[in-house]
This record gives structure tokens, C-alpha cells and sequence, in this order.
């Protein structure tokens, strides 16, 4: 049964960004009606086009505010950790981070713009940390990265991997955060070789 109707602007525009992304990340774009949103949110219709305009201009504000907030929520290099302690919690709106964007892959004009807007704000701050002086290595490296946390996402909350549900959160940052930083960092000037495992010998 849905809460009572809030009782103020601000709370109802609370309410309506909480049911759109909970229904969002459970159902994607086209899975989502504005009667759902609305009803989960304990509000009238009327008021989600009041506050957003239209389900779009929710979506936007609702998968994109999120992702966003947690992004610039502290130094860029604090970025990647700080990303993944969101993606493994399973409490709050946190839960729910990059799953709207999962589920309405291929939806939409509206949910391609918003995967756009995601993969060009993290990108471009993974990007900053690559530590090279070519930009398509380090888009590259940061595309890669942001690939890495997607899969987690994915594994984690819609595959339901055992071993990543079972897993302790600090754990899993700890492990990636020290992969990733040798992804994102200088190649070595061996790289090739050391790619290959070194396996070459003398003579």
C-alpha cells in the first residue's frame, strides 16, 4: 500500500524520484507507467508532470541526479571506490545505481540519453586519473574501467552471483580499486612483454 500523499513540494518531488527509481531499476523505461510511479509515490498523477514535465524529464532527473551525486560526491580520485561502495549497497537509493540504465538498454530515445550522459560524466572522470598523454588511450582505459563497474552492477544485483552477493563489500573495493589502478596508470615500457606474461628467455 502506498504512503500517505506528502505534504510539501519538496517531499512529494522526494517521493516521486524514489518510486521512479526503484520501478525503473526493477522494470526499465518502457516497463514503467506514470500511474505506477505515482501510485508508489502515494501522489496524483497530475503532480509527476507538475515537478518533471513528463516521464522523460523523470528519468532523466532520477537515473542521472543519482549516479551524478555519487560521482562528484568527493575527489575525482576517490571516484572508482566510491562508485563501487554504492553499486554493493543493498540498502537506500544507492541500490538502485546504473540498474535503471541496465534495464532500458535499448529503450528509447530518453534512456540512450541518459546512458550517454552517465558514460560521458564517468568516463571523463576516470579518464582524468589515466595517466598517459594520449586521450584516446585514457577514454579507452576509463571506458574499460566504467565496463568493470557495470559488470559488478550486474552480477551483483540482477545475475545474483553467488560469489559477489556473498561477498564483503570492503573486499570487493579493495580488489578492484588495486586492479584498476594498475589499468589506469603508466604502462610500463616493457608493457608488451610484461602483457605476454615474460615469458620470453634467453637464447
Amino acid at each position: 500500500m502506498p504512503p500517505g500523499r506528502p505534504r510539501d513540494s519538496a517531499a512529494t518531488r522526494r517521493a516521486l524520484l524514489a518510486a521512479a527509481r526503484e520501478l525503473f531499476a526493477v522494470a526499465g523505461y518502457d516497463g514503467t507507467t506514470v500511474r505506477a510511479i505515482a501510485e508508489r509515490a502515494g501522489v496524483n498523477q497530475a503532480l509527476l508532470f507538475r515537478h518533471f514535465g513528463s516521464k522523460d524529464g523523470l528519468f532523466a532527473e532520477a537515473v542521472t541526479g543519482q549516479a551524478l551525486e555519487v560521482l562528484h560526491d568527493g575527489p575525482a580520485e576517490q571516484a572508482l571506490p566510491r562508485t563501487l561502495a554504492a553499486i554493493m549497497n543493498d540498502t537506500g537509493d544507492e541500490a538502485t545505481l546504473f540498474f535503471a540504465a541496465l534495464r532500458s538498454a535499448g529503450d528509447t530515445a530518453a534512456a540512450e540519453t541518459v546512458r550517454d550522459e552517465l558514460r560521458v560524466a564517468f568516463g571523463g572522470t576516470l579518464a582524468s586519473l589515466v595517466e598517459t598523454d594520449d586521450p584516446a588511450d585514457a577514454e579507452l582505459r576509463a571506458e574499460l574501467a566504467l565496463g568493470w563497474l557495470l559488470g559488478i552492477a550486474l552480477l551483483r544485483k540482477v545475475i545474483r552471483s553467488d560469489a559477489l552477493v556473498a561477498a564483503d563489500p570492503d573486499t570487493v573495493i579493495e580488489h578492484v580499486t588495486r586492479a584498476t589502478a594498475t589499468l589506469l596508470g603508466p604502462v610500463p615500457t616493457n608493457g608488451t612483454d610484461a602483457g605476454r606474461g615474460g615469458t620470453d628467455s634467453a637464447g
